[in-house]
């Protein structure tokens, strides 16, 4: 059995093989978070659909998705998860600048009001475990109420990662990071958003 403090993500010739089916899904090449959960098959079966869900995007898309998932990365200060969604964001259409206007917030110039609004349901999901009526009520104008259903599934979701990265750190894939932008780096993100 595993030290729970020394717990990292299993090479995948030591998985369970009732994974095999996630392996395949990945190509033969799951990352590295989906190694560390593969030390509970069970949990990592049992979030795969979910996990398939949200990384598709749902019925709100997958910009839309990538933006909620970039500012939860903010909110828990998690480098793997923003260096891998930086990456998914851009391939899905965010522009740099739409990337960097997630780190500030909603209120920043430049956002379009409906996705003000999504960073700021985020935001409200994050601090205050519920979208407001206000917010609730402008999303509405911009977005269905299945879509905003998948607002709070996919916070929740990456909230969930972001507590298991935080707390069994693990370095980002380097298939991942030789992707990203050279200015878009752990030491960068780390300075901005420091952990206690």
């Amino acid at each position: 059995m595993t030290d729970d403090n020394d717990l990292a993500p299993l090479a995948t010739e030591d998985w369970d093989e009732s994974l095999a089916q996630i392996i395949n899904d990945m190509g033969g090449r799951p990352i590295s978070v989906h190694g560390l959960m593969a030390n509970h098959p069970e949990l990592l079966k049992a979030w795969w659909d979910i996990r398939n869900y949200t990384i598709r995007g749902g019925e709100l898309g997958q910009r839309n998705a990538e933006l909620v998932i970039l500012r939860v990365a903010v909110h828990m200060k998690n480098w793997y998860e923003w260096g891998s969604h930086v990456q998914r964001g851009l391939a899905v259409g965010l522009t740099r600048a739409d990337i960097e206007r997630v780190k500030d917030g909603p209120d920043v110039p430049g956002w379009p009001p409906e996705e003000s609004l999504l960073i700021r349901a985020v935001d409200e999901l994050v601090q205050g475990k519920s979208i407001s009526a206000v917010t609730l009520e402008g999303l509405g104008e911009h977005f269905s109420d299945r879509q905003i259903m998948d607002i709070v599934v996919t916070h929740g979701a990456y909230v969930i990662l972001g507590c298991l990265l935080n707390t069994w750190s693990i370095e980002l894939d380097a298939e991942i990071a030789a992707r990203l932008p050279d200015d878009v780096n752990q030491e960068q993100f780390e300075r901005e958003f420091p952990r206690p």
